[in-house]
């Protein structure tokens, strides 16, 4: 056989061989929605541990962070007694970090430099596919009932009495990753009130829960979509008052916050840090304080918990896609 023929062989047989690596490659890391640095070999729907001991991470400085519903100041004392009960599980330093967005937070975990967070129940799928989060627990009253509903409410003097009456009015929404303050309403009053987001009505972005109920309580906002658990939390702190809103519109119930870790954390810090979770001491601690309904936290599966919010994000068309 000529060499003229030989060589195309030769580059088809590579072209064969290169093809099959890549199918190979593929099969024995399966992705789903997850960014390409990360695998989900056991089809759980979030990033498994690197293979390798050598990516694992085990930091001499714990970062935590809590999703940004309101300003981080509020939450910094908040967290304290339980960063505290961490540092002493896991024997690491334990910093609370206060992010301001749910974008700033998720890249902070891309990047390596938040390993411990409670993310929002809009922005945890995002944080799963982009950023590596494996979450892990919910807080949860001593029942072991939990979530939140999304309300959308007006200042109490409005004239506005039921969702179909927000045609032509401007609807103040939080953020793009929010469940309860883009996602659900958007979805919710397209299918239950034939009203599209843009198109029936127009929106802005308050930036934050807690900017979205002072601007209703102060009249700042004609409609507004919220976290019924946020503003149920700012009138007990009498940041505003029942007597300024009123709802006209409550969703079924949501899970709430996820918390989880890095996907990287070597796996023995991954155990203590649960524990630090599955320990704490609820009674007379400045979270219970806050957040007065919960009383523990409990286990969480991604893929059964966040199904509702995966498929509200499907109506949305939202993609994982990470930019």
């Amino acid at each position: 056989m000529s060499n003229q023929i030989l060589k195309p062989l030769k580059y088809l047989t590579a072209l064969v061989v290169l093809s099959f690596s890549f199918s190979v490659n593929a099969a024995e890391c399966p992705r789903g929605t997850l960014d390409s640095q990360y695998c989900d070999r056991d089809g759980d729907q979030t990033a498994d541990l690197p293979l390798d001991s050598k990516d694992w991470s085990n930091p001499s400085t714990l970062i935590f962070a809590y999703t940004p519903v309101e300003d981080p100041a509020v939450y910094a004392k908040v967290w304290d007694g339980f960063i505290n009960h961490m540092s002493k599980v896991t024997g690491k330093k334990v910093m609370f970090f206060p992010v301001q967005s749910n974008a700033a937070q998720i890249e902070a975990m891309r990047s390596g430099r938040l390993h411990i967070a409670g993310f929002n129940t809009g922005s945890n799928p995002l944080a799963v596919s982009c950023a590596g989060l494996v979450p892990f627990a919910m807080m949860a009253s001593d029942d072991g009932s939990f979530g939140y509903e999304m309300e959308i409410i007006v200042p109490a003097g409005s004239a506005i009495k039921s969702p179909s009456e927000i045609k032509g009015k401007t609807l103040a929404l939080t953020s793009p990753t929010s469940n309860s303050g883009n996602k659900a309403p958007s979805a919710l009053l397209k299918s239950e009130f034939g009203l599209v987001k843009d198109q029936d009505f127009k929106t802005t972005f308050s930036g934050k829960h807690d900017n979205s109920v002072l601007g209703i309580a102060n009249n700042d906002y004609e409609v507004a979509a919220v976290a019924n658990s946020v503003m149920n939390r700012m009138i007990k702190r009498d940041v505003v008052k029942a007597s300024q809103i009123r709802s006209i519109y409550k969703s079924q119930t949501f899970p709430t916050t996820g918390y989880g870790h890095a996907h990287n954390l070597d796996p023995g810090l991954v155990a203590k840090v649960k524990q630090a979770f599955f320990t704490f001491e609820w009674e007379g601690s400045d979270l219970k304080k806050e957040f007065k309904k919960e009383g523990k936290f409990i286990a969480i599966h991604h893929k059964t918990d966040w199904a509702v919010i995966r498929k509200i994000d499907a109506a949305n068309g939202v993609s994982y896609a990470c930019k």
